[in-house]
């Protein structure tokens, strides 16, 4: 059997009312409403006459109030509209204050034209002119005559309210389409810029994890298979250990470059190009001190203490990232102000304190939980180290970080020992252990 979908019944604006409603341009919607309205204009006014207005004037002021509503269809351009529908709603407001306030023969189809174009001029018409038209309107209703009945006193004030409300949902219609328009465009913005500093973030971790951990991962499987033919006396049992190991290893870096392909999958020519440059580290951090120094204009001075030692390759780019971003920190909240960069290597750990004398308001902007400081914060971390970040002493802000100090050196140096090994900083000298 062939299944039978249920019937659905999607229910459809009519072509009349096409151009009514505030988001089409078709010209159906507002010259159908016109014919219909004069229409019942003209018959009101011709089961009305009582011989006071002439039948032609009557039918004359009938069709003028109900006809401007033809030129309601807004053309596409927004300044061609607006002229537009200020014009014709003008037209309106004219006709129906002539019809109503010498001869009395305003009719129903009339008025609802009139509200009909008042709301239209809200909606698409200059402010101001869409403020303006009701009041001749409320004008009317105010200077009643005190010996009229009632009942005309409450129709007086019934058009100016209608008047007045008409204009009124339109301005409001459109201030809230202008708020949807301007948050809509804000989110697109922010989704723009997130995607954009996702994307850079990818191609960041995708070139550290490369450069970093594939290194080592790739060591572990080389130094596996070079143990297991090298080392003498070795039993089989062992030798199936370090065969093992070797597969682990070469496994895990199969996968970390299937990872690294999902993570660079969308960074982009540029970003592919970035990734074939080589990692930074601490040596590089004076030609980023220079960088710096160059873009904002303040004073900047990198300060080191201690004998040099070389790092992990993780705990230096981990520095250099850091140092990288308290310096953007610094540019961005407090610019022009004198920063020191301090690289001290003690005993145990090689700490890192970046501070500036910027203003106290620099100091409030840095509360602890901005997405720079906490991806700073995550690095150290992940390091092994540890990061502080708050208002300094005496003024301006202050980023401490601490890393355990691990040797990567070999133990046997074949550079002297006073030259600076591969990993720090240029113009530091080695002191001789």
């Amino acid at each position: 059997m062939v299944p039978v979908k249920p019937s659905t019944t999607v229910w459809k604006q009519p072509r009349w009312w096409l151009g009514l409603d505030g988001r089409s341009g078709a010209p159906e919607g507002p010259v159908a409403a016109a014919a219909l309205l004069a229409v019942g204009a003209v018959g009101e006014a011709l089961l009305r006459a009582d011989g006071r207005v002439p039948v032609p004037l009557a039918l004359f002021l009938a069709l003028a109030a109900t006809a401007p509503v033809a030129g309601l269809a807004a053309p596409r351009r927004p300044h061609a509209r607006g002229r537009t529908v200020g014009a014709a709603a003008t037209a309106a407001v004219a006709a129906g204050l002539l019809s109503l306030t010498p001869f009395h023969v305003l009719t129903a189809a009339g008025l609802a034209a009139v509200l009909l174009a008042l709301h239209r001029a809200g909606l698409h018409a200059a402010r101001p002119l869409a403020v303006l038209l009701p009041l001749p309107f409320v004008g009317y209703a105010l200077s009643a005559p005190a010996g009229s009945d009632t009942g005309s006193r409450l129709i007086a004030a019934l058009i100016a309210a209608g008047a007045a409300a008409a204009a009124g949902t339109g301005l409001a219609r459109r201030a809230r389409d202008a708020a949807l328009a301007h948050d809509a465009t804000e989110r697109a913005a922010a989704d723009t810029l997130l995607a954009h500093a996702a994307r850079g973030e990818r191609a960041r971790i995708a070139r550290e994890l490369h450069d970093v951990v594939a290194h080592h991962i790739s060591m572990i499987a080389v130094q596996a298979e070079t143990a297991r033919l090298t080392t003498p006396g070795l039993p089989a049992a062992g030798a199936d250990r370090f065969l093992a190991i070797g597969d682990t290893a070469r496994t895990a870096l199969t996968e970390m470059r299937r990872l690294l392909g999902v993570l660079r999958e969308d960074a982009g020519p540029a970003a592919t190009a970035t990734e074939r440059r080589p990692q930074p580290g601490i040596e590089q951090l004076g030609e980023l001190v220079d960088e710096a120094r160059d873009a904002s204009g303040g004073a900047l001075r990198l300060i080191v203490e201690g004998p040099i030692r070389p790092l992990d390759a993780g705990v230096e780019l981990t520095a250099y990232r850091i140092v990288q971003e308290a310096l953007t920190n610094a540019r961005r909240h407090a610019p022009g102000a004198a920063i020191d960069v301090e690289l001290r290597y003690a005993a145990e750990a090689l700490r890192l304190r970046v501070r500036d004398n910027g203003p106290s308001p620099h100091a409030s902007t840095h509360n602890g939980t901005g997405h720079g400081l906490l991806g700073m914060r995550e690095r150290a971390t992940m390091a092994g180290g540890t990061l502080r970040a708050g208002p300094a002493s005496g003024g301006g802000f202050l980023i401490e970080a601490s890393f355990p100090l691990t040797s990567a050196a070999a133990p046997n140096d074949p550079q002297g020992a006073g030259e600076p090994r591969a990993g720090e900083p240029r113009g530091a000298r080695r002191q001789p252990a």
